[in-house]
C-alpha cells in the first residue's frame, strides 16, 4: 500500500503449550473479521483471571479480553517540563538493524526506527492519510490532477546548514531510477512520474515530467492522475545532492554519508553509531519547526526478552513496540502510561509462486510451482484458527485477520468479507478434491501425480511464543493431512530471513512474514506486477487491472475506489497467494516523566515536542 514499504519484523513472545493450542484449535469454529496469531489454552488459568481483575481500570473487559479502543494513543502536558534533558529510545528488536539509514535506501522497518528521529519527508497528512501543508513543503494540485507543485520551506535546512532545496528532490527521483540504484523504491507509485521510465532505460538524460521553478520550488507531473498522489503517491524524502551528486549511484547505499555519517533535515543530528546496536542523537537547534526541547536522545537495540525490566528500571523511556501479549501481565507497571492504536499492520503466510526478474523489474507467476494449486492455499488458510489465537496469545489485542487492507483504513477495509474462516473440514474437502490424498497410508496427503508432498515453512526467530506459533501452525496442518517442515529445521533471523525470501531460495514454499502498510490504501506498492515486495511473486490480470483501477480518475469518486477495494480484497480472498493471519494493536508504554508524545496518524504533535518532567526516568515501585 503507497509508496514506502517496511519489512515488519514479528515479534512474538509468549510461552505456548503445542499441544494445548491444537486442542484449543479444534473446540473452536470462529469466524470474526480482525487479527490473527495462536491460542493458549482452552479455560482461563488462574493466573490470566487475576491480571484481568487487576488490570480492569486499563481496558481489561470481564471476559479477560482488551481492546483496542480503551487506549488513548497521546501523552500530553501533566506536568511542569524541565529545560533540555536526555532520553532513551529502546528499538525492540532480537537483531541489529541493518544501518540502511536513508529513506531513498532502507528496506526494514528497524531503519525506519533509527531515521525517524533525525530525518523525514517534505509533506505530513492528516487523519485521513491525505497530505497536508503542515509539514516542511507545501504543495498544489494542477487542475487536471496530474501535476504537483511542491515548495520547500526556505527555513528547511539539511544538518550541515545547506538549505534544502528543490534539486535534492528531483536528485532524490533521478538516483531511485537510476539502472545502478540498488533499493527497492523504483515501484509502479515512482514509474507514474511523465518521463521517469525513458530515464530509467538510457533514452533520456533528464526525467522530463519534474520543473525546477526555483531554488525551493519544483514540479512533478505524472502520467496518470490518481487519488493516490495526495494520499502517499508523491515521493517527498529529497537526497543531498552537496554530498550524494559525485557518488556512482550503486556505491551510495554503502557509502560513510548513509551507514556511519547520516544527515537529515529533522529534529535531531546522529552524533555517534554503534553499528547495529546504538545511536546517539543530539538536538538540531536549526530545526524548522523549532529547537527541540530534549538536549539528546539515544537509541538503542533491546531484545524483547528483556524490554520489561528494561522499562520497570527506567533504561529506557519509549520502545519502538511493545509485545502485547506480555501487555496483561505488566498492564499496572507504575512508572508508564500506555498509549495505543490500531496498527498499519496485518501478520500473513505466503505462497512462493514464481520469481523477481530484477533485468525487467517485474513478477513472473510460475503455474507449475509447488503451491501453485489454489485449493490447497485456501485449505491452508482454513486449517488454521486465528480467532483463538488473537484471544488466547493477545488478550484481544491481536485479532483474526480477513482481508489484505487492514481496518487501520476503515473506509476501504470490507468488514463484511469474512475472509478464508478457519474450517478444518471445509480443508479436507478442498485437499481431496485437487487430488491431494495420502496413498501410502502415512497419514500425510501425496500430490495429485502420487509424489510426496513436504511443504517447506520460513519463519522469523522473535521471542519465547515464535517457535512455539510455528509448531502450531505446522501442527494445524497436519491434522488435515499437510506434511509442513520448519525450513532447515529452525527459525531464521531477521535480516538471513527477508535475504532469503526476497531471493525466491527454491527451498521456501511458504512463508510468515508482516507488513506495516503505507499511508495509501493502493495495495500495488506489496501486491502488484512490478512490486518487489509482493514475495509471493503471483500476479494475473484481473489483479492488475483491479489495481490500475483503483489508481485511475474513476477512482477520485470515492464510492467507486471503495467498489474496486472490496472487489481485489475478495479475488485475493479466491486466489490465496497470500492470507492474512492477525490484525494487531500497536501498545506503547511511555516514561511517566515524557511528556508531548503521541503515536499512529494525524495527531499534529511532533518529536520536537517532547519534554521531560525529571532529569532521570521514574523507575517501578
Amino acid at each position: 500500500m503507497s509508496s514506502i514499504r517496511f519489512r515488519w519484523f514479528f515479534f512474538a513472545l509468549v510461552t505456548a503449550v503445542v499441544m494445548v493450542l491444537a486442542a484449543c484449535s479444534e473446540n473452536t469454529n470462529q469466524t470474526e473479521v480482525d487479527d490473527p496469531e495462536t491460542d493458549v489454552e482452552s479455560e482461563e488459568t488462574e493466573e490470566t483471571e487475576e491480571t484481568g481483575g487487576d488490570a480492569e481500570e486499563e481496558g481489561e473487559e470481564a471476559d479477560g479480553l482488551y481492546s483496542i479502543d480503551d487506549f488513548t494513543n497521546i501523552k500530553g502536558e501533566d506536568g511542569t517540563p524541565i529545560e533540555g534533558g536526555e532520553i532513551t529510545f529502546g528499538l525492540v528488536s532480537d537483531t541489529a538493524f541493518d544501518g540502511i539509514l536513508n529513506f531513498n535506501f532502507y528496506d526494514g522497518n528497524p531503519d525506519v526506527q533509527v531515521l525517524e528521529w533525525f530525518d523525514e519527508g517534505l509533506l505530513t497528512w492528516d487523519e485521513n492519510f491525505v497530505y497536508t501543508n503542515d509539514g516542511a513543503a507545501t504543495y498544489t494540485m494542477s487542475e487536471d490532477n496530474k501535476t504537483a507543485t511542491i515548495t520547500i520551506r526556505d527555513n528547511v535546512n539539511w544538518h550541515d546548514g545547506e538549505p534544502v532545496k528543490a534539486e535534492d528532490l528531483l536528485f532524490a527521483h533521478e538516483v531511485i531510477a537510476h539502472p545502478d540504484y540498488d533499493g527497492v523504491r523504483f515501484d509502479g507509485t515512482l514509474r507514474n512520474v511523465e518521463g521517469i521510465e525513458a530515464y530509467h532505460n538510457g533514452e533520456a538524460d533528464t526525467i522530463s515530467g519534474i520543473e525546477i521553478v526555483n531554488e525551493k520550488t519544483l514540479k512533478i507531473t505524472y502520467n496518470e492522475a490518481t487519488p493516490s498522489l495526495i494520499t502517499g503517491g508523491i515521493w517527498t524524502y529529497p537526497l543531498a545532492k552537496h554530498i550524494f551528486g559525485e557518488m556512482n549511484v550503486a556505491d551510495i547505499s554503502s557509502s560513510p554519508e548513509v551507514r556511519q555519517h547520516p544527515i537529515g533535515f529533522g529534529p535531531y543530528k546522529v552524533e555517534s553509531i554503534v553499528p547495529g546496536e546504538s545511536v546517539v542523537y543530539s538536538k538540531n537547534e536549526d530545526y524548522w519547526r523549532g529547537e527541540p526541547k530534549l538536549d539528546q536522545v539515544t537509541l538503542k537495540v533491546i531484545n524483547p526478552n528483556v524490554v520489561v525490566e528494561a522499562l520497570k528500571k527506567g533504561e529506557v523511556d519509549l520502545v519502538s513496540s511493545f509485545p502485547v501479549d506480555q501487555f496483561p501481565d505488566n498492564a499496572e507497571m507504575s512508572n508508564v502510561t500506555w498509549l495505543g492504536v490500531t496498527d498499519r499492520a496485518y501478520t500473513y503466510i505466503g505462497f512462493k509462486l514464481g520469481k523477481w526478474d530484477d533485468e525487467n523489474g517485474v513478477n513472473i507467476y510460475d503455474p507449475e510451482s509447488k503451491m501453485a494449486n489454489v485449493n490447497l492455499r485456501k485449505a491452508m488458510a482454513h486449517a488454521v484458527d486465528n480467532n483463538t489465537v488473537g484471544e488466547r496469545f493477545y488478550h484481544g489485542l491481536r485479532w483474526a485477520g480477513t482481508t489484505l487492507i487492514p481496518p487501520s483504513h476503515p473506509e476501504y477495509h470490507d468488514s463484511e468479507n469474512e475472509g478464508l474462516a478457519y474450517d478444518p473440514e471445509l480443508a479436507k474437502q478442498l485437499l481431496d478434491e485437487a487430488g491431494y490424498v495420502d496413498t501410502n497410508g502415512d497419514n500425510y496427503r501425496e500430490d495429485p501425480e502420487g509424489n510426496e508432498l513436504v511443504i517447506n515453512f520460513a519463519s522469523m526467530s522473535g521471542g519465547e511464543i515464535a517457535e512455539p506459533l510455528v509448531q502450531y501452525y505446522i501442527q494445524a496442518w497436519e491434522q488435515v493431512g499437510l506434511n509442513v517442515k520448519m525450513l532447515d529445521g529452525r527459525l531464521h533471523e531477521f535480516n538471513s530471513f527477508y535475504d532469503r525470501v526476497e531471493a525466491d531460495d527454491p527451498d521456501i514454499d511458504i512463508y510468515q512474514a508482516a507488513w506495516n502498510v503505507g499511508i495509501d490504501v493502493d495495495p500495488g506498492g506489496l501486491w502488484g506486477e512490478q512490486s518487489f515486495y509482493n514475495m509471493t511473486r503471483w500476479t494475473n490480470e484481473e489483479n492488475t487491472q483491479l489495481i490500475n483501477e483503483g489508481l485511475s480518475e474513476a477512482a477520485f469518486n470515492v464510492e467507486s475506489r471503495i467498489k474496486t477495494y472490496k472487489e481485489w480484497q475478495q479475488l485475493m480472498v479466491e486466489e490465496v497467494p497470500a492470507f492474512p493471519t492477525l490484525y494487531r494493536a500497536e501498545l506503547v508504554p511511555v516514561n511517566n516523566r515524557i511528556q508531548n508524545y503521541a503515536i499512529g496518524d494525524g495527531h499534529g504533535i511532533y518529536r520536537h515536542e517532547i519534554a521531560v518532567t525529571a532529569e532521570e526516568p521514574e523507575a517501578a515501585e
